[in-house]
């Protein structure tokens, strides 16, 4: 894979079902407060992938941090690591799979479990192939999921500062109403940190692609240091959106339930 592979895999790594549909939950526990609890959970993913860039610049290696705890650590540590992140991805593809269905479902119709089912082919099919179809797929699946959050942010941002026609949605009164800024307490910010971080699931893949790109060094050194502004971005600068143009308590139960699509109109008009 190239450099440029690499960056776009770095870039929409982080982007998944945390952001489509878990943010709801999080959003729910903490109010409009949840923008610190994404802020407080990417300061932690900024400084963990800044040591695990440096280690995967100096050592490119496929196994990635498992092979750094083997070292560091001892064979115990190397062989947890790896076999938990292998069972991490196996709870996880079902709940991406899952998430996918859900959205397909409401959009196009038909059963949840055939589409469930059909992600998770495609997604099986994707990393039998060779590294460079991967790669190559990847790179384009990422530029949608990019092309498509900033096209949201910049549509929510429009509608905030009333660029768009028509739009009573404008301002962002809604990031202290009806309850305040945080609602809940500080407690729920935490708590719905707890929520955010499995959002962020996917950053580390970048470094684990270092032995396979041609400049390690160059690749993992640039990707690494766009993390900042990708969650930045991505991210708070979504939920920022979220929150401004939706009361907290209306969100409750994800985009995609009947709930959301009733408590929707009042706000529009």
């Amino acid at each position: 894979m190239g450099v440029l592979h690499i960056t776009m895999i770095s870039i929409a790594g982080i982007i998944g079902a945390g952001l489509f549909v878990g943010s709801a939950n999080a959003i729910a526990e903490a109010g409009p407060a949840v923008i610190i609890s994404y802020m407080l959970a990417g300061t932690l993913v900024v400084l963990v992938m800044r040591m695990l860039g440096e280690m995967a610049t100096a050592n490119p290696d496929t196994g990635s941090f498992s092979v750094y705890a083997d070292r560091a650590l001892g064979g115990w540590a190397g062989f947890s690591i790896g076999w938990l992140y292998w069972w991490f991805w196996v709870l996880v593809i079902p709940v991406e799979a899952t998430a996918a269905a859900n959205i397909l479902t409401g959009l196009v119709g038909g059963a949840q479990w055939i589409w469930a089912l059909a992600v998770t082919l495609l997604l099986t099919i994707t990393n039998l192939a060779s590294v460079g179809n991967y790669g190559e797929f990847e790179f384009w699946f990422a530029l949608i999921k990019v092309v498509a959050i900033i096209a949201f942010i910049d549509v929510g941002v429009a509608a905030i500062t009333g660029v768009i026609p028509d739009s009573q949605v404008s301002g962002i009164e809604h990031l202290w109403q009806p309850d305040g800024f945080m609602p809940n307490g500080f407690g729920a910010v935490i708590a719905g940190m707890l929520i955010t971080m499995f959002s962020f699931m996917g950053t580390e893949i970048v470094t684990i692609a270092a032995a396979e790109s041609p400049d390690p060094q160059h690749g993992i050194s640039k990707a690494v240091r766009t993390v900042i502004w990708r969650i930045s971005l991505f991210y708070i600068g979504s939920i920022f959106v979220i929150v401004a143009l939706m009361p907290y308590d209306q969100l409750a139960d994800g985009p995609t339930s009947p709930r959301w699509r009733r408590s929707a109109s009042p706000v529009r008009n």
